[in-house]
């Protein structure tokens, strides 16, 4: 599903300095797979997942998504991020003016002005699955964190993507709703078949996918 070759990235750091947060990482995720990345505070866990969702371009490498080069010219990223890519991210991002249920229909609307009879089905599925299928017209601010981490994860799960990424999805949730999500994390990779690939701090969250990776002085180890 995924293989990354001699990946690296810099960023500016000050004047005349450069920060070189990976270099050369290598990686390969098998589909079906469940990997959790764990790292120290700026180790790079969030640009590594930002290049794997191809929201940020490495400085050199190769990543095979699913056997297709992300980093050639004309590969149309946002495409792919939209049909093949779902994210999770820690702060939910959920549109207030809008309801669960159109929260989740949310990237649906991409190519075209309303979603579709099967999609808002499988909308509900989803809903169904993760236990909030009672809140399908109720607005995010209404929504505990709990309950808001759901809505995201339905929303990243609707275009059925090849690639789930999860940034410290349980990042701002107690150690109740952190169990509960990380626990519908294992459901999803399991039931949907869905290639799951998490940053977290959390040994307990790290502690839910089927393998571990640290990232280390810019190298997976």
């Amino acid at each position: 599903m995924i293989r990354l070759s001699g990946i690296t990235k810099t960023f500016p750091d000050g004047e005349n300095k450069q920060n070189t947060v990976l270099r050369g990482v290598e990686m390969v995720v098998s589909k079906g797979d469940f990997v959790a990345i764990e790292g120290a505070s700026g180790s790079g866990k969030t640009t590594l997942l930002s290049i794997l969702g191809t929201l940020v371009p490495p400085d050199t490498g190769s990543y095979l998504l699913d056997g297709k080069e992300m980093l050639t010219a004309g590969v149309d990223h946002s495409l792919v991020r939209n049909r093949h890519i779902g994210f999770v991210f820690q702060d939910h991002r959920l549109m207030p003016q809008l309801c669960v249920l159109d929260n989740i229909l949310l990237p649906t609307l991409a190519y075209s002005s309303k979603a579709s009879i099967s999609q808002t089905e499988y909308a509900r599925q989803l809903m169904d699955m993760t236990g909030i299928a009672s809140l399908a017209y109720q607005y995010p601010q209404t929504l505990s964190g709990g309950e808001a981490s759901r809505t995201a994860l339905c929303r990243a799960l609707i275009m059925k993507p090849l690639l789930l990424l999860a940034d410290e999805p349980t990042g701002q949730l107690d150690a109740e709703n952190a169990k509960n999500i990380a626990s519908l994390l294992t459901k999803i990779n399991q039931e949907l078949g869905t290639t799951i690939v998490m940053v977290t701090h959390s040994k307990e969250t790290a502690a839910v996918a089927k393998r571990i990776l640290t990232l280390k002085n810019g190298l997976i180890v």
